[in-house]
């Protein structure tokens, strides 16, 4: 195909030299011809702006990192020593007591009310934890408030703290 643009180019350019040597056209009708053919041979733009979605690595904005200045000493760590009552906030809950049918065991009901965070909607739900209750005092009905502690068996990780209201 590009052997034929070639011979194109090469039969528009000779049109105009034949017609001025035939002298069978005005001069005007020559130039009319030649201009379209000019128009054709001249070069387009070389290349076309290249995006810059993609630069070469070596054509690409240099930054130089910045270099911190090194102390000559160190400062020493301060740290303080923590007392013995800042050991952990331990969480407190009141409920009501469910079950005191196991020895030293006792099942609260919490009601645990908490907005929903996206429909703001205020959504309640109920926990039961197994607290323990060394002398036995919490009956069925009781409030009581209890103490997160240390695991004392598998399912209880609370005690009673104290029976705020006790049952009818």
């Amino acid at each position: 195909m590009a052997d034929d643009e070639k011979n194109e180019l090469e039969e528009t350019e000779e049109t105009p030299e034949v017609e001025a040597e035939a002298g069978d056209a005005s001069e005007a009708t020559a130039v009319s011809d030649a201009a379209p053919a000019a128009e054709e041979a001249a070069p387009q733009p070389a290349a076309k702006k290249r995006s810059l979605k993609h630069v070469p690595r070596s054509q690409r904005r240099q930054r130089p990192k910045v270099v911190r200045e090194k102390p000559a000493t160190r400062k020493p760590v301060a740290r303080t020593p923590k007392t013995e009552a800042e050991r952990g906030s331990r969480q407190e809950r009141r409920g009501v007591v469910v079950s005191d049918k196991g020895d030293k065991t006792i099942v609260v009901k919490v009601d645990v009310i908490k907005i929903h965070p996206k429909y703001k909607k205020v959504v309640r739900r109920t926990v039961k934890f197994h607290a323990h209750d060394e002398e036995n005092t919490a009956g069925v009905g009781d409030t009581v408030r209890i103490v997160e502690t240390r695991p004392l068996s598998k399912t209880k990780h609370w005690r009673l703290a104290e029976v705020v209201e006790k049952a009818r």
